[in-house]
């Protein structure tokens, strides 16, 4: 086992899954904290599409998964609050553009490999192209986000009071979404379409029924993301199933956990008695 870590191949696979663990669980905690699980499953499976369709035309499989997500998240950001009643609009959208993967990849049946790459991933062949791009990518976002955290949080909460003291909510959500579009298609790079859900919701949302405090709540998401990245990439070169198997089950095990902790020892009522008074006083 310690010999493998002299490997390039897991070297890279540790670097570059660390990296898409950070950025998914900061991000994570948005996406669940505004309730929008479902938008990101959307921009997961509509980078699909663009996948496929990047190949059919011959450029890179990133350009076509960038610019079919950055359209949908745009129209997903505009709809601002409005978004949590759409939920048929933006299904609709997403078996529009699952069909088009398939259309796609009917015409262009050569990609077939390819696309078994963007559905589960394949982290033990990351590159260190990628793993460059990963950090490049990772450091933008967060960067980004460090610009919006304050107005974001604020907006998240409470948009009908962070609208009324004049924070920019629609624009605020525009940039969040422009932002998870862009994690979203990294991470389908390293560790496949059906992993980036896991790792994007599992970690936040546990994460939230174990503390109270956002700044507790996204280190613990962080940690989380890490445990399962690692942990799934370690089982998997001791073992003989994907990574991506065991990263879903230590993802699953630990929500389901978190929710017994929640219950018994932690905040019993649930996440409604959440305390951000604290962090709204920060917006004034």
């Amino acid at each position: 086992m310690l010999e493998l870590f002299h490997e390039q191949f897991v070297q890279n696979a540790f670097l570059a899954g660390t990296l898409i663990a950070i950025i998914t669980g900061v991000l994570g905690y948005f996406v669940v904290l505004r309730a929008q699980a479902f938008s990101a499953e959307s921009l997961t499976d509509i980078g699909f599409a663009g996948a496929t369709g990047a190949v059919l035309v011959g450029i890179s499989s990133l350009v076509g998964m960038l610019i079919f997500t950055l359209l949908a998240a745009f129209g997903m950001g505009a709809l601002g609050k409005r978004i949590k009643g759409r939920d048929i609009e933006v299904g609709m959208i997403l078996a529009f553009a699952l069909g088009l993967g398939v259309l796609f990849l009917r015409i262009y049946s050569s990609s077939a490999t390819e696309t078994v790459g963007v559905l589960f991933g394949s982290i033990l062949s990351v590159t260190p192209t990628d793993v460059i791009l990963s950090l490049v990518l990772g450091i933008a976002v967060l960067i980004s986000l460090a610009f919006i955290f304050r107005p974001l949080l604020f907006a998240s909460i409470d948009p009908e009071v962070a609208e009324a003291r004049g924070v920019p909510v629609q624009l605020i959500s525009i940039v969040f979404m422009l932002l998870l579009a862009v994690t979203v298609a990294e991470a389908i790079q390293v560790v496949g379409i059906l992993l980036v859900f896991a790792l994007i919701i599992a970690p936040a949302a546990s994460a939230q029924h174990l503390t109270r405090k956002p700044s507790s709540a996204i280190s613990l998401s962080v940690i989380f993301a890490l445990l399962f990245t690692w942990g799934g990439l370690i089982l998997s070169l001791l073992g003989r199933f994907p990574v991506s198997f065991y990263i879903a089950t230590l993802s699953t095990i630990t929500y389901f956990i978190s929710i017994g902790v929640s219950h018994l020892i932690v905040h019993p009522h649930g996440l409604e008695d959440i305390d951000y008074r604290e962090e709204i006083e920060l917006q004034e």
